[in-house]
């Protein structure tokens, strides 16, 4: 077997296939509760307000951190899910008339 019968390798480096996590959390999620935790800690300007913040903020990155480790693309995932529609009819061309859909499916 020569080199040009062997298949091609390339090397993936580890952190270019990592999903971005941030604390543990999904990085988008855990950035938009600090700002909301943030927004309501200035916006009640009280001790109370401040620790219920800083609970809300603990306690979802609690939860961000067990929906990464349990799968840390669950937030694309999910948002690519609720794009699909729940019935594509099928038609023969691109201008094709629909078939009527049958009503226990919608």
């Amino acid at each position: 077997m020569s080199a040009a019968d062997t298949p091609r390798e390339t090397a993936i480096h580890q952190s270019a296939n990592r999903p971005n996590l941030l604390l543990g959390g999904d990085r988008e999620l855990a950035l938009v509760m600090v700002m909301i935790s943030g927004g309501l800690a200035f916006s009640l300007a009280s001790w109370w307000g401040i620790g219920l913040a800083v609970a809300l903020w603990v306690g979802s990155m609690a939860a961000l951190q067990r929906m990464g480790k349990a799968d840390p693309l669950l937030r694309p995932v999910y948002l690519r899910h609720i794009r699909y529609a729940a019935y594509y009819p099928a038609k023969s061309g691109l201008h094709a008339q629909n078939a009527e859909t049958p009503r226990n499916w919608r």
